[in-house]
């Protein structure tokens, strides 16, 4: 077995170092300023199990930079390098690596959220369910 030499929380936490943290009041404080994008980058089926902040969009972290360039088939037109992003992932350490690899895709405004979803909800602040949808049976292609 071959001995790892970087930790996934070692390099969250290198990460961390090079994007701004945002606390949960802060956040609430921004929450309804149009030009503020929360990004969600769990799985979706954390969302489907455990809901999201409200009105967060969503971009899966496996597929972060794919849709947020937009030379990409994928490209999700909410990705543009001149608004600032908040993103959240479940405890921070995903959030964090993302917020460093939207920096360096040219995303200037970027922090992710200190405690991520976990310290949002445990906080109380509202959550909204997301509904599971049928990828297998879709028919909008």
């Amino acid at each position: 077995m071959t001995e790892l030499r970087r930790t996934a929380w070692g390099m969250a936490e290198a990460a961390e170092r090079n994007v701004e943290r945002i606390s949960i009041e802060d956040v609430r404080e921004v929450y309804d300023d149009e030009d503020v994008t929360l990004l969600d980058i769990r799985d979706v089926r954390e969302l489907w199990i455990e809901g999201t902040i409200p009105g967060a969009k969503h971009a899966p972290r496996g597929m972060l930079e794919f849709w947020a360039d937009p030379e990409t088939k994928y490209y999700r037109d909410y990705f543009d390098p001149r608004r600032r992003y908040v993103l959240f992932c479940n405890e921070a350490g995903r959030s964090a690596l993302a917020a460093e690899r939207l920096r360096e895709m040219g995303f200037e405004d970027v922090a992710h959220l200190d405690g991520g979803f976990t310290a949002w909800r445990e906080a109380g602040y509202p959550v909204e369910e997301v509904e599971q949808r049928d990828y297998k049976n879709r028919s909008d292609g």
